[in-house]
């Protein structure tokens, strides 16, 4: 090596130094040339997906497109809140009971029905049958209380209709 490097002189040593830049040079500029044409087919896909309009007023218009869906979508938002508000206040925990009021009578023709709202407030309804009569009564539910006297069928309709879940009556 040491007489290769004495049978070189200075001048062919700096233009073998020039030379190994310039292929150096050369590779560098290859490989940005095939990254520019990529990136040049991406740009012309990209612009002929606009078709004969401007990128500008295309862009404009999507903006305008994700304003509305946006607005939509907090007016859908309110209005399923609204939604939600209501269902608050419809009938969603119900409970049933059938039962023999008297010993004499056969099956079990009486009834208890509970019908309460999230808020556990609404009614209950005992429908009571004899031989001779029947009587229906409705005794109002605010906030799981009632103020009137509740028979033990009441009681067992309006235990059943509060362990009614929310998510049982969506279903």
């Amino acid at each position: 090596m040491d007489l290769f490097l004495k049978s070189i002189s200075q001048s062919e040593i700096y233009l073998l130094v020039i030379l190994i830049a310039v292929l150096g040079i050369l590779i560098i500029n290859l490989y940005n040339m095939i990254k520019i044409r990529t990136l040049s087919n991406k740009y012309n896909r990209f612009i002929k997906s606009f078709g004969s309009t401007n990128i500008e007023t295309s862009l404009e218009e999507f903006m305008k497109r994700v304003e509305e869906v946006y607005n939509k979508s907090l007016d859908l938002e309110n209005h399923c809140n609204r939604i939600d508000r209501s269902l608050m206040k419809c009938f969603q925990k119900i409970g049933v009971i059938r039962y023999n009021a008297f010993e004499d009578v056969g099956s079990d023709l009486s009834f208890a029905i509970a019908l309460l709202d999230a808020n556990d407030d609404g009614f209950i309804i005992n429908g009571i049958y004899s031989r001779d009569s029947s009587c229906t009564y409705a005794k109002p539910i605010s906030n799981g209380q009632s103020r009137y006297t509740l028979s033990a069928e009441e009681l067992q309709a309006f235990d059943i209709a509060r362990k009614v879940s929310r998510k049982e009556n969506l279903k």
